[in-house]
């Protein structure tokens, strides 16, 4: 049998005893601290165990989960993996022991006709009742009935011991031939500190079993990758393999494959912290396994089509973005090969320092470091300390490597209380929220808080948090910021400074103004609509941009993360590559295209299943209700969206974006501003570039003034060289030169300083343009020459004709310009001819 028909099976099962069939959460859990991924089926109930009524008491899910704790067992043994999905049905307050066990032996052996005689169980070494249930009701025969103790069979295991507090009990575990098929969880307990157990006045069930285990049963086969979840992947890796058949290798990275695969669906992105580093470390193992098997480059990225088909029919979402998981992976395995083949050049740095000084601990701690923060296998480094004559201290390394193993442990597994009971709804019913088309509303406050507990009044200064009855005020929410404004009751002001929620009661934050407020009161609530205008007019533009993006760089573009404020926006997506400035224009120009166009927004709430159906984009890794809301805005975006929007995107009035770059391997982040932010900001920019300007101006200035200081500086310096060649006309020494890229004013210069060092001389130094047909000249003579008659400006009127001009001066300087500097030489003749005719 099939593992989509078990699974399948299992939820049609379960709702046909009138449980609610829930939709798998995210592996990355939303609000809950004490887990890094979701380890199992029960995280996404955590509100519900603790009394917070979700309108039903019954529940069962196929619950996708990722654990680390045993990650070197995985690909060693036949059941141990990264990724798996759980099977579960849970009760809350609802039926208990009987039931429970009720349901799992008819479910194994009625519906799926698993042979009575292969299963057997365990039971809490205390729990008579459920060992009663098992030998008289179900009828188990007493030798395959076994009692274990803390450790096996209560939950948390050792919680008795060691904790953690909270609700805990004993559990009852259905074999398959000595295979753990099915763990039931009777939560009837809550640990206080020291040990204590007190009884839970609403008991609870929570079972868990692995849809990978399950399938190796009905498929009747020895281990979970020899089933139809894995087959498909083993023969890709197979095919390929080029360095032998290594079944550990290869079902380490089959089993590798779907855990990053999914993580990267939910929204994690290979990273140096956290779950991204989980993400990164897992397709590093996979990538130095592969090279085990002969593929050097990469292809960890092919085996993505493989796994969105074998996991098609419970995730088609995850078929449409297989590509953009695999160039995620692509990008990600280049890397570390770079990484790896550069190796060498990394060790050099690294080991500098101990090339001739031994220290074996600290070459232990770099080893370490090297394999933690780039991935680098111990044997590579190994190889280049022993080439080089380097000790390292194994201890040194597994030290760090322990350490390493225990923060993932800590961070994988629970910590802390296994529920925390604050901020569970408060224990007050949902908050009434009519701010979609409302700004104001009456109404009665429920509850005031300060410093973590209870108030009964607030009086002016005071800091406190508000909870009404109902509200208009919108609850910081996927990435929106909180409504902020006011409460009043006469004189009476209470100002809101943000808005969040907690199981959907909406806490109102701030600090009283005037007067005093009191349980009971009924105030009338106004939120600050022009704030409430500005954040809409960026969560719109959000769309807006998303759009745009899409179609300017590919429909690869998915949202990973939004900030959307009252002064800016911020908008996280994925793209592979860098953004030209020509392609962020067009993204702008597009948006300011969609808000001109002035689209009607239509904003509608529908079935989670329609509104998928419709196209509506998601963000993936959030947990969507069964029911909601979706905005579309003409025909060129619709997302889900629980936000508050304009009418119309010409209310935006402007969209400037401000920053664009990357923040994360495959991931771009662009920051805009809309309406009067917008406005501002062009404004801005223009008072920028002014100042740049004027700046620029002024520098260039400053450059030709010194260019020009060169120049006379430079004319000067060749002036005894100018002077040597003077010719003898007619007993004067005439003295002609032609400069390029010179002005009249450095020409001027420069005869003052030709007629003080000169004698008996007549003095023409002339620049020429081609290009733009423009040529200066001027003429000087010595003042031993003026008492024979010469005369500079007569002199002068006759040359400039033959450049196209005209010119004047005094007897001793003239100065003269024209327009066709190609007789610049002709009119230097003129001017000899005419000192030969004096």
């Amino acid at each position: 049998m099939k593992a989509d028909i078990l699974r399948e099976k299992f939820l049609d099962f379960f709702k046909s005893k009138k449980h609610k069939i829930v939709e798998s959460d995210s592996l990355v859990p939303k609000d809950d601290p004490t887990v890094l991924f979701t380890p199992a089926g029960m995280n996404q109930f955590k509100k519900e165990f603790l009394g917070f009524n979700a309108g039903f008491r019954r529940a069962a899910t196929a619950q996708r989960c990722l654990r680390t704790d045993d990650l070197d067992k995985v690909g060693h043994t036949r059941g141990h993996h990264t990724f798996f999905e759980m099977l579960g049905n849970f009760s809350f307050g609802d039926y208990f022991k009987e039931e429970a066990i009720a349901f799992a032996w008819e479910f194994l052996t009625e519906e799926l006709k698993i042979d009575k005689n292969r299963l057997w169980v365990s039971v809490y070494e205390d729990d008579k009742e459920a060992y009663d249930i098992w030998k008289d009701i179900i009828k188990v025969p007493q030798d395959k009935i076994v009692k274990l103790g803390d450790k096996e069979n209560f939950w948390p295991s050792e919680a008795k011991a060691k904790g953690p507090n909270g609700p805990c009990g004993p559990c009852s575990e259905i074999f398959f031939d000595q295979l753990e098929v099915w763990n039931l969880v009777f939560t009837q307990f809550n640990r206080k500190e020291g040990g204590a157990l007190e009884p839970l006045p609403k008991r609870n069930i929570d079972t868990g079993m692995g849809l990978e285990r399950l399938a190796a049963v009905m498929q009747g086969v020895k281990s979970n990758f020899e089933t139809d979840l894995f087959i498909p992947l083993i023969e890709e890796i197979e095919v390929n393999a080029k360095g032998g058949n290594k079944k550990e290798f290869i079902y380490a990275i089959a089993d590798h494959i779907r855990a990053v695969t999914f993580v990267i669906y939910d929204g994690v992105l290979p990273s140096n912290e956290g779950r991204g580093y989980v993400a990164r470390k897992l397709i590093r193992k996979c990538t130095l396994h592969l090279r085990v098997l002969g593929l050097e480059q990469p292809f960890l990225y092919k085996l993505v089509p493989v796994v969105a088909g074998i996991m098609q029919q419970p995730y088609p979402e995850l078929y449409g973005r297989k590509e953009n998981i695999a160039e995620v992976i692509l990008a990600e395995e280049k890397n570390f090969i770079s990484t790896l083949e550069s190796s060498s050049s990394l060790f050099k740095e690294k080991f500098a320092a101990l090339l001739n000084k031994a220290d074996p601990e600290r070459a232990g701690r770099i080893a370490f470091q090297l394999y933690d923060t780039y991935g680098i296998p111990l044997e590579l480094t190994r190889d280049w300390l022993d080439k080089h004559n380097i000790k390292l201290s194994q201890e040194a390394f597994n030290q760090g490597l322990k350490q390493q193993k225990d923060r993932s442990k800590a961070q994988s597994n629970m910590s802390g209380d296994v529920f925390a009971a604050k901020d569970l709804g408060l224990g007050l019913a949902a908050t009434k929220f009519s701010g979609y088309k409302d700004y104001s509303v009456r109404a009665k406050i429920l509850k005031l808080i300060k410093d973590g507990g209870e108030v009964k009044k607030a009086a002016k200064g005071e800091e406190v948090s508000i909870v009404l009855d109902k509200s208009v005020f919108y609850a910081e929410a996927g990435g929106q910021a909180g409504d902020s404004g006011e409460f009043v009751k006469g004189k009476n002001i209470f100002k809101v400074l943000d808005t969040r929620a907690t199981a959907k009661v909406i806490v109102h934050i701030g600090q009283v103004k005037d007067g005093g407020f009191k349980k009971g009161n009924v105030v009338s609530a106004k939120i600050d609509r022009e704030r409430r205008l500005s954040i809409a007019r960026n969560h719109t533009a959000t769309h807006l941009l998303q759009a745009a993006l899409r179609k300017v760089l590919g429909a690869h573009v998915r949202q990973q993360g939004s900030l959307v404020a009252e002064d800016r926006l911020r908008f996280d997506f994925t793209h592979f590559k860098d953004i030209g400035a020509e392609e962020l224009q067009r993204v702008e120009d597009l948006v300011n295209s969609y808000i001109l166009n002035n689209y009607p927004l239509v904003k509608k709430e529908m079935p989670l299943a329609q509104a998928k159906k419709s196209g509506a984009l998601a963000f993936f890794g959030e947990k969507y209700a069964s029911r909601v809301r979706v905005v579309a805005i003409g025909d060129i975006s619709k997302e889900f969206c629980g936000g508050t929007h304009l009418d119309s995107t010409g209310q935006i009035s402007l969209f400037k974006i401000i920053q664009e770059g990357s923040v994360a391997s495959g991931v771009r982040r662009i920051e805009a501003v809309t309406g009067n932010f917008a406005y501002e900001e062009i404004k801005e920019e223009q008072r920028r570039n002014q100042e740049l300007a004027e700046k620029q101006s002024a520098r260039i200035k400053e450059l030709e003034k010194q260019a020009k200081s060169n120049k006379i500086n430079s004319l000067c310096a060749a002036m005894p060289d100018i002077l040597k060649k003077s010719e003898n006309i007619n007993n004067i020494n005439v003295i002609t030169a032609i400069e390029n890229d010179v002005d009249m004013e450095s020409l001027r210069r420069a005869m003052d300083m030709a007629k003080e060092q000169a004698n008996n001389a007549v003095i023409t130094l002339a620049t020429q343009d081609i290009a733009n047909s423009r040529v200066l000249l001027v003429v000087g003579i010595t003042a031993d020459l003026l008492p024979k008659g010469l005369d500079a400006a007569a002199i002068i009127r006759q040359v400039a004709k033959i450049i196209g001009g005209s010119g004047g001066g005094r007897k001793d300087f003239a100065q003269g310009s024209g327009n066709q500097p190609q007789n610049l030489e002709q009119a230097m003749q003129e001017l000899k001819n005419i000192i030969q005719k004096l």
